[in-house]
């Protein structure tokens, strides 16, 4: 017994013969019971229809099948057999002494798995059926082995799952440290991380971005300013006209932040609002004066939101602008400044906000978001 042949099952296997021919059935018996390499029961019968009913009611292996029969052929017990879920993966090998040509490719097409000619040589049958055997058996396993895997592949997503949300709770609370950090170095504009965020959300929720978009965006606008981390915090609170040397240090947090947030491998595209939220669309932003589509999506979302926060803010040289004059600047602003798909966009959250509730002297304090 070769290695291929010790997967089989140690149970004996079982064959069912059918064949009118009394003389080929005590042959196929007799070659059967003592030629295969395991133990093996063998069922005999002359009709198609005793084979069908035995086959329901029997546990079989493996079917050698005569084509040339009285009352129903071979072929067409082929047909009944593979129209019964429970007997279409049971091996059928045909068995017939006509050399028909089309017959075999006949058998074949009908879901027959091999076939045999009379007169056979005892090794050929017993080889050919071990060897149905044993692909029937893999077959049997692997979809059994499919199951198996799988269903370890479901227990180690939901083990995954709850790892991961257990990490989005540590990632929230780091990304919300770091925000407060940069809000921490200018008292006029604390909250502004937290609120561009929501803003930009609001957005991408308005053109129609998913929910997985909705909340990278989200992440995005929360880090947007996370490079003045490295600017002075006297140049940051300065509150008179800053000088050109000061505008020009202002003008690096944007990569500053996309070098700190570069250390984030798992999330690299976090970077992305902090480094092109200044950009213009028209090409005259900072810092590397992008234009257009050229800008990330995700930036130009922000862009938007960031300036809206910026007019609806009390600043220390003016208060928080009207609503009306917001709207009017952003639609200045549209193919200049801003992405007029998101100024746009920007408008309608606007005009669906009728008590002016998106500013930050309401905002701040409502224990509930507007949209």
């Amino acid at each position: 017994m070769t290695d291929e042949l010790e997967i089989l099952p140690a149970d004996p296997i079982t064959v069912l013969v059918i064949d009118d021919d009394m003389v080929i059935l005590k042959i196929v018996d007799k070659i059967l019971t003592s030629g295969l390499s395991r133990e093996a029961e063998v069922l005999c019968t002359h009709s198609g229809y005793s084979g069908l009913d035995m086959v329901q009611t029997r546990h079989v292996d493996l079917i050698l099948l005569d084509v040339n029969m009285p009352e129903i052929d071979g072929l067409e017990v082929l047909d009944r057999l593979r129209e019964l879920p429970q007997l279409e993966h049971i091996p059928v090998i045909m068995m017939s002494a006509d050399m028909v040509s089309d017959l075999e490719a006949d058998a074949f097409r009908r879901g027959a798995t091999d076939f045999i000619h009379k007169p056979f040589a005892p090794e050929v049958i017993t080889q050919r059926i071990e060897r149905h055997l044993r692909l029937a058996y893999l077959q049997r396993n692997l979809h059994e082995e499919v199951l198996r895997q799988t269903e370890l592949a479901e227990k180690r997503l939901a083990v995954n799952l709850k790892l991961l949300k257990s990490n989005e709770r540590l990632f929230n609370e780091t990304v919300l440290a770091l925000t407060k950090t940069v809000d921490a170095k200018d008292p006029y504009t604390r909250g502004h991380s937290v609120r561009v965020a929501d803003y930009a959300q609001y957005i991408a929720k308005f053109s129609g971005c998913s929910a997985d978009e909705q909340r990278q965006i989200y992440y995005m606008g929360l880090l947007h300013d996370i490079g003045k981390i490295g600017i002075p915090g006297s140049v940051i609170n300065k509150n008179t006209r800053l000088t050109d040397e000061e505008y020009e240090m202002i003008k690096q947090h944007p990569t500053i932040g996309a070098h700190i947030l570069s250390f984030i491998k798992e999330v690299p595209e976090l970077s992305l609002g902090a480094h092109y939220h200044h950009e213009r669309y028209d090409g005259r932003g900072y810092p590397d004066g992008l234009k257009g589509e050229e800008i990330p999506r995700q930036a130009r979302i922000i862009a938007v939101a960031d300036a809206y926060d910026a007019m609806t803010s009390q600043r220390s040289y003016r208060e928080c602008l009207p609503q009306d004059e917001v709207r009017k600047r952003i639609e200045q602003g549209s193919g200049t400044q801003f992405d007029p798909y998101y100024a746009k966009v920007m408008l309608r959250v606007i005009d669906h906000d009728k008590d002016y509730q998106l500013r930050a002297s309401t905002f701040e304090n409502s224990s509930e978001q507007v949209f």
